[in-house]
């Protein structure tokens, strides 16, 4: 049987909307959609660079308890409400995957709150010990 388990963290989101911050499911993790929101302080900042960094430390920490890490992500997917705010995460996003090189799709489309002006999805591969 292969193993499926749902890792929570700490969003009242997940709580209210009824999902988890990542499944696991055998060597596949996949992590929901992350805002730029802290989910400690509930706080989100105005600028769409910080709000992409706060999104990668929440997947990090997802990943991190998944028992994987950037390294094994193979998908990531960029939602963004407005275009041109892509571009100034580039070097943000380069950083973290520019070596990963994973399958990368960017889409503009609305976010849940006016607030949120990014959200990533990734999905990673854990490797055998």
């Amino acid at each position: 049987m292969t193993e499926r388990r749902s890792l929570l963290g700490g969003s009242v989101f997940e709580e209210q909307i009824g999902y988890a911050r990542a499944v696991i499911d055998g060597d596949w993790v996949h992590v929901s959609g992350t805002t730029g929101f802290d989910y400690a302080t509930m706080a989100i900042s105005d600028d769409v660079v910080e709000q992409a960094e706060q999104c990668l430390r929440t997947i990090g920490a997802a990943l991190s308890e998944a028992g994987c890490a950037f390294a094994d992500v193979v998908r990531v997917r960029y939602l963004l409400p407005e275009r041109a705010d892509f571009e100034p995460c580039w070097p943000v996003l380069r950083r973290t995957f520019g070596e990963v090189r994973p399958a990368a799709t960017m889409l503009v489309c609305g976010l849940a709150d006016p607030r949120m002006k990014i959200e990533i999805e990734v999905t990673a591969r854990r490797r055998p010990v």
